[in-house]
């Protein structure tokens, strides 16, 4: 589905990282949701997950899956939960684990955008990373000195933060860690695994000095509201766990001291019913900044949930605008976490 824009991917400037057998595309776009999941999307998404074995048979030791889609349009929401559906069914052994967007009321083009695929990633993942397109936008504008930032400038945002996610699985360090320990580590109880992501760092190259700061004060940046990749104030809410992840001259050492800092002066404390606490990782790349980057399951996450389903319920009452699809809900009616 969407072939105009896996036609932009087989002939752009990343098109060699993509093998072609790989994308897959139809005729005609999905539009809405019941479309991708319905009709459309049933036609093609044997096909996907046919890719997706090969894929997976490739592999020697395989941990599990990750999915990059968004909660809005037809294929991003649609198709995207009906393989989540399928592959819980079929391979539900293997970790599942979704790197959702999710839509921005003032950016969305229609305020029941993210109704209908709102349960999915409860219901079929082992861990959901959230990011909103709310806070993309206002990183872009308030720390790269982007007046009106475009989908490029945000999809180059997101790849940097899942970049530094993944650094410890790519690459070297002291205190490195595969998934499996990771979701285990950010995830206390099944039902309870939206994450929450941060990062510290977030310059245009005109403010880059070169200046370097400590790791205790990169560490205590990312539990700020600022950095946050989802519009959410952690600072009235408590963290069940969180993952750090370190990339670039950084030291074990100052790794725990750091922890030790954030135990005491943190603004965002952890609850003292779940001892999972901190887990991280490091990579110690060469010619690379020290930079922070904070997962953390929190209870903040539920009330931006609700918030957005409140605020778009509130605009379609306004609009008179009809949800036609029978699986569709607002977020009052979602349970709690």
């Amino acid at each position: 589905m969407a072939p105009i824009v896996v036609d932009e991917v087989r002939t752009g400037t990343y098109r060699q990282l993509l093998h072609r057998e790989q994308l897959i595309s139809g005729k005609e776009d999905s539009t809405s949701f019941a479309r991708g999941h319905h009709t459309i999307g049933k036609k093609s998404v044997d096909l996907v997950l046919d890719r997706i074995r090969k894929l997976a048979d490739n592999c020697t030791g395989l941990q599990g899956s990750c999915f990059y889609s968004a909660c809005g349009g037809g294929t991003g929401s649609g198709l995207s939960c009906l393989m989540l559906e399928r592959l819980s069914v079929d391979n539900g052994q293997k970790r599942r684990i979704s790197l959702t967007v999710w839509c921005c009321f003032l950016v969305a083009t229609a305020v029941v955008e993210p109704y209908n695929c709102a349960r999915s990633p409860l219901e079929h993942t082992d861990a959901t990373i959230m990011y909103g397109n709310e806070a993309l936008y206002s990183t872009c504008r308030r720390h790269l000195d982007i007046e009106r930032p475009a989908d490029t400038n945000v999809n180059r945002l997101i790849a940097q933060f899942i970049s530094s996610l993944s650094a410890s699985l790519r690459f070297g360090g002291a205190l490195n860690v595969d998934s499996t320990e990771s979701q285990s580590n950010l995830v206390p109880y099944t039902h309870i695994h939206i994450i929450l992501t941060s990062s510290t760092l977030v310059i245009s190259a005109e403010k880059d000095y070169g200046e370097q700061l400590s790791v205790a004060d990169i560490t205590m940046s990312v539990f700020e509201p600022a950095p946050m990749m989802v519009k959410c104030d952690v600072r009235q809410c408590k963290h069940m766990a969180c993952c750090r992840t370190y990339r670039g001259g950084v030291v074990p050492k100052d790794v725990n001291a750091a922890a030790a800092t954030i135990n005491t002066q943190c603004t965002s404390p952890f609850v003292d019913w779940c001892t999972t606490g901190f887990k991280c990782h490091t990579c110690m790349l060469r010619r690379s900044t020290a930079v922070a980057v904070a997962c953390g399951d929190m209870a903040a996450v539920e009330k931006d949930y609700d918030e957005v389903g409140i605020e778009q319920l509130r605009a379609s009452e306004r609009n008179k605008v009809t949800a036609m699809s029978s699986e569709c809900f607002v977020a009052e009616q979602m349970p709690a976490y």
